[in-house]
């Protein structure tokens, strides 16, 4: 009786260092959280409705022009699984606040770029130091928040990823109509280095993570290697990599397809197009919240059929039909990632960051790869072809949640 006395005593101690729903604690990390996605989305993909700007001012091709954002995925990418280790020793909070503020600083330099090769550099640096957020908070949430509400609060820091990611497009697209593209990329600067500020202000402390001081690669290569052996998580990274991929496709070249003729779209209708985001920001919450009580792995393919559906609904030429397809992809991809993120924490066995930074390795390396690549079959064959390629994709990130389902229960 005693051992058991003491086993409960001990759970009870540990579990009052999570932060719970309800405490003034929870709702600041979760508004920092918020604001952080906010930022990272926001300063990362401000340049994807300029994308026809930057080809018609720089004379590049539509491929070409995607780099402004790729570098930045890819180079982003690589950061994550080095972040990993750096936040080891930095702690979380400290290094998500500086790359907070350098992300918005860079951002500020883009506008002042003066040739296009500069602007690729400045971008491709935007992306090295941007690494220090998304694979950290993620591991953050995972060991300072209640496991038993993880779902819920990782729905909403991807909803804040979601609002980032439509409000950097939009107002982009708003800015660029009225002021040209240069002040509105200093605008978005601006308004990330606020959210950074407001990020660092709201955060609490970790209390759950010990840091590690020096770097020992020994042990960040063995924390790597146990999560490629997990069976089940390999197939949550491919899920990351093919619907990352299939969703900054159509993103990247719906813009080209849309400000020419039919439709003739200007800078402003095109970056409205964007808040469809809003229907991401919900199903991020929504999908994590049902995840939590009917099986995540039954939302998440759900979701990847939603976001196979909308890019099918592209295909039609009339413009409604177009932005309802680009509304349900944003809702099923949303759906989809926050569920198989909030997957990583609860299949990964220790070191979190580590797990974590592999899925968003596989995450952003699929929007570089992909996302450059939609550009090939878009030039060669036009929009039904980007269509296919994304499909292709998605049919492969539904087989792959069916394995990691199998596996999963297997474990279990």
């Amino acid at each position: 009786m005693l051992p058991s006395a003491h086993a409960a005593k001990s759970v009870i101690a540990e579990e009052k260092h999570y932060l719970t729903r309800g405490t003034g604690a929870y709702r600041r990390a979760s508004l920092a959280l918020f604001l952080s996605g906010f930022s990272t989305f926001s300063l990362l993909y401000c340049v994807q409705p300029l994308l026809p700007i930057f080809s018609q001012e720089f004379s590049v091709s539509p491929a070409e022009s995607s780099l402004s954002l790729s570098l930045s995925t890819g180079f982003l990418a690589v950061a994550i699984v080095c972040a990993a280790a750096v936040s080891e020793g930095l702690g979380r909070r400290s290094l998500m606040a500086l790359s907070l503020v350098s992300a918005a600083l860079l951002t500020i330099a883009t506008a002042f770029a003066p040739t296009w090769h500069l602007l690729l550099v400045i971008r491709a640096l935007q992306g090295l130091v941007l690494g220090g957020v998304p694979a950290v908070a993620m591991a953050y949430l995972a060991e300072e928040i209640d496991p038993r509400g993880l779902g819920a609060t990782m729905g909403l820091y991807v909803g804040g990823t979601a609002f980032g990611g439509m409000s950097g497009r939009v107002l982009t697209g708003i800015f660029a109509e009225y002021l040209t593209w240069r002040p509105a990329l200093f605008l978005i600067g601006a308004i990330g280095l606020a959210a950074a500020i407001g990020f660092i202000a709201l955060l609490p402390p970790s209390k759950n993570f010990v840091r590690r001081p020096g770097f020992d690669p020994r042990f960040h290569a063995k924390a790597w290697l146990s999560h490629l052996e997990n069976p089940a998580l390999p197939f949550i990274f491919a899920i990351a990599f093919l619907a990352m991929g299939s969703f900054v496709t159509i993103y990247n070249y719906a813009g080209f397809r849309l400000v020419a003729p039919p439709y003739g779209l200007n800078q402003t209708e095109l970056g409205l197009i964007f808040t469809v985001y809003l229907f991401g920001i919900g199903a991020s919450s929504i999908g994590g919240l049902i995840g939590d009580r009917i099986g995540h792995f039954r939302v998440l393919l759900f979701g990847l059929a939603l976001t196979a559906a909308g890019s099918a609904l592209t295909l039609f030429a009339a413009l409604p039909s177009i932005i309802l397809g680009i509304t349900v992809l944003t809702t099923g991809f949303f759906m989809s990632h926050s569920i198989a993120s909030g997957l990583v924490g609860k299949l990964a066995r220790g070191t979190k960051g580590h797990a974590s930074s592999l899925y968003m390795l596989a995450y952003y390396v699929g929007s570089s790869l992909m996302g450059s690549a939609g550009g090939w079959f878009f030039a060669m064959e036009g929009w039904t072809a980007v269509v296919l390629f994304t499909l292709a994709m998605l049919a492969l990130a539904f087989i792959s949640a069916c394995v990691a389902q199998h596996f999963a229960r297997r474990k279990a």
